[in-house]
């Protein structure tokens, strides 16, 4: 027999009170009835979650997790009953995953804007690339955005397929060192892999995914010999500004970063194609839709 709302809401209404006979005075209920409920409970988990005694009862180790647990289910149906109660207002949503792109914040911001005087719930996440495609496929995200290229198309192509997600190209871009402008690069028309090597690297930590085909930057596989991982843009700015460092991007600058950062175009054939992932078993529509227009219009797409 399944686990019911019922049990977890008796079980943690017994926790609570300490007591079988208060609570079922409580819940006007019999005593009977809510021991069954509990013990029911109990020998579906396959655990003991009280330490019963005629004083009454109090939790077991395993009763204090499964207290936890319980509240949470019991919080989230509250709040999905809450959003769909008869007569509730309906908020506006939208939900992103991105690399870190300062274009795809610049749509969020315009969407915000948008949205001055409404209801509404908006949710913007720069994360790592596995997470991108994890939050699509389960749709906490409506769109996720992250790079295809030669070199990673394969792998991220197959988590694609596997996820049931769809990958629509936005832009193709050559690959740009970004540096500061006091480096000694920065005045170079082009430079090369070589030039670059003697100083750091910096590139966006991917976690437990930390594998070269999963790297937000080009040619990430290629060896450095100084590497710095960092995990938001707001550091990497203050790196490149600040030291003789630089990072291998789409060559779109971040607004914040240009007056002391400088682009220049890396000489390699590899090039970086952005896009859209969307699940193949919704339809975009609302702000999700309106969202995808701002980033068509900013990119130039």
């Amino acid at each position: 027999m399944p686990v019911t709302l019922q049990q977890l809401r008796y079980f943690v209404a017994v926790a609570e009170h300490g007591s079988f006979t208060a609570t079922a005075h409580d819940l006007y209920t019999t005593q009977s009835n809510l021991s069954a409920s509990v013990s029911d409970l109990e020998r579906e988990l396959g655990i003991e979650a009280f330490n019963r005694s005629s004083r009454g009862v109090t939790l077991t180790s395993a009763g204090v997790e499964l207290l936890s647990y319980a509240r949470q289910v019991l919080e989230q149906v509250g709040m999905l009953e809450d959003r769909y109660a008869q007569g509730a207002a309906t908020r506006s949503r939208l939900a992103i995953s991105t690399q870190h792109y300062a274009f795809a914040v610049q749509a969020f911001l315009d969407i915000v804007d948008e949205c001055a005087g409404k209801d509404f719930e908006l949710t913007l996440r720069e994360t790592t690339t596995r997470q991108v495609i994890d939050d699509v496929a389960s749709f906490r995200s409506d769109v996720g955005i992250l790079y295809l290229s030669d070199y990673n198309e394969r792998i991220i192509s197959k988590a694609l397929a596997d996820a049931n997600l769809t990958f629509t190209q936005l832009f193709s871009a050559s690959v740009h060192a970004f540096m500061s402008k006091r480096h000694p690069l920065a005045t170079r028309e082009r430079v090369t892999l070589d030039e670059l090597e003697p100083y750091p690297c910096y590139s966006f930590d991917q976690g437990t995914s930390n594998s070269f085909y999963y790297s937000e930057e080009p040619l990430s596989h290629l060896p450095h010999r100084q590497r710095v991982a960092i995990s938001d843009r707001a550091t990497l700015t203050t790196l490149l500004v600040s030291t003789l460092g630089y990072t291998l991007s789409s060559g779109m600058l971040v607004p914040e970063m240009q007056p002391g950062v400088a682009s220049i175009p890396v000489e390699t054939s590899e090039s970086m194609r952005v896009g859209v992932v969307t699940h193949n078993g919704r339809v975009l529509d609302g702000l999700p839709e309106a969202y995808l227009e701002r980033l068509h219009a900013i990119v130039g797409a």
